[in-house]
């Protein structure tokens, strides 16, 4: 049995109409299913956390990527709290699928999965899965500096597809404040890139690697990636392989800036960790911690978190995901 968990609120107002059709296809696929529909944000991992807690293992994000983001919420805290009280359930036990509604839809692309309704029901009829790392982001204690793997978590979420410490995390932050305030539209995150790159200032940042520091001073952005894509279709990690077990990690430095500027273009076609100047690594852990007072935000598959320092570290287990092979 699926959970579909539906965000109306996706897709400026279409996924009435387009959810109509979903339905009547899994109904006509006979995709045994019940549905929930969300009223607020946040609402989906809710939703997701009750149902597995009332033993639901298959779930289908209905909307965008902040969608699925909150579908994995809820169903990692009931994992965590599973944990804690000594319960076995697995990571491996969930499937995570969607049916794309909404203006963000990046992690979808490295799985293949379009916008053809009659396509994806017919993926998930016939279970086309696949295995995927998931990422564990823990924001850290204002005091903790040194990179040590052991700082107690503050609070914690997990990532799917990219997230990001610096001027990513700004641009998330300024496209959802203008959603909640009604504004819609593609253009939305090229509006905000452009603003903020004429007005966002780097931060002193240090940045651990496997507990190696691999960076260290004032830095424009960290983009973090367990996907390709992000901004509808940048590639600010463009080798990230979503089974691999490591995060791919592009710090931009202050002073590779004007280079990024001349080569903008390769954000677009694959070639952006070419540039010489960018610090490009791949790991098991990631932490990332303020050089000053400045406690940069962090953003997860869109949608901020919390204040740096930060830890991103690959789970030891892998989650079921639609995939179209």
């Amino acid at each position: 049995m699926w959970l579909a968990v539906v965000n109306l609120h996706a897709g400026s107002g279409k996924t009435a109409s387009i959810w109509r059709e979903a339905e009547r296809l899994l109904v006509e696929k006979q995709v045994l299913h019940d549905n929930k529909y969300t009223d607020f944000k946040y609402h989906a991992a809710e939703i997701a956390y009750k149902a597995a807690s009332d033993g639901f293992r298959r779930f289908i994000a209905v909307g965008g990527d902040g969608t699925i983001h909150e579908v994995l919420e809820g169903v990692m805290k009931f994992v965590d709290e599973s944990a804690a009280a000594g319960r076995h359930v697995r990571i491996s036990d969930f499937v995570l699928a969607v049916i794309p509604i909404g203006s963000g839809n990046d992690w979808i692309r490295v799985h293949n999965v379009g916008y053809n309704l009659e396509e994806t029901v017919s993926l998930i009829r016939d279970e086309s899965f696949i295995r995927q790392d998931i990422v564990k982001v823990s924001t850290l204690p204002v005091s903790y500096r040194d990179g040590s793997e052991y700082a107690v978590p503050e609070h914690v979420s997990y990532m799917v597809n990219i997230g990001g410490v610096g001027f990513d995390a700004r641009v998330c932050e300024r496209v959802n404040r203008q959603k909640e305030q009604g504004m819609r539209g593609k253009m939305l995150y090229v509006n905000a890139l452009l603003y903020l790159f004429f007005h966002y200032r780097s931060v002193p940042m240090a940045v651990w690697c496997d507990g190696e520091k691999v960076f260290e001073g004032n830095c424009f952005s960290v983009a973090l990636g367990n996907g390709k894509f992000c901004g509808g279709g940048l590639r600010q990690t463009p080798d990230a392989v979503f089974d691999d077990g490591l995060i791919d990690m592009t710090v931009i430095p202050d002073r590779a800036l004007p280079e990024v500027l001349l080569k903008v273009a390769r954000l677009f076609d694959g070639r952006f960790t070419s540039i010489r100047r960018l610090v490009c690594r791949r790991a098991r852990s990631v932490v990332v911690v303020p050089m000053s007072d400045v406690r940069e935000i962090i953003e997860v598959d869109g949608e901020i978190i919390g204040n740096s320092p930060v830890r991103f570290e690959i789970m030891p287990e892998q989650m079921n995901v639609l995939h179209k092979w």
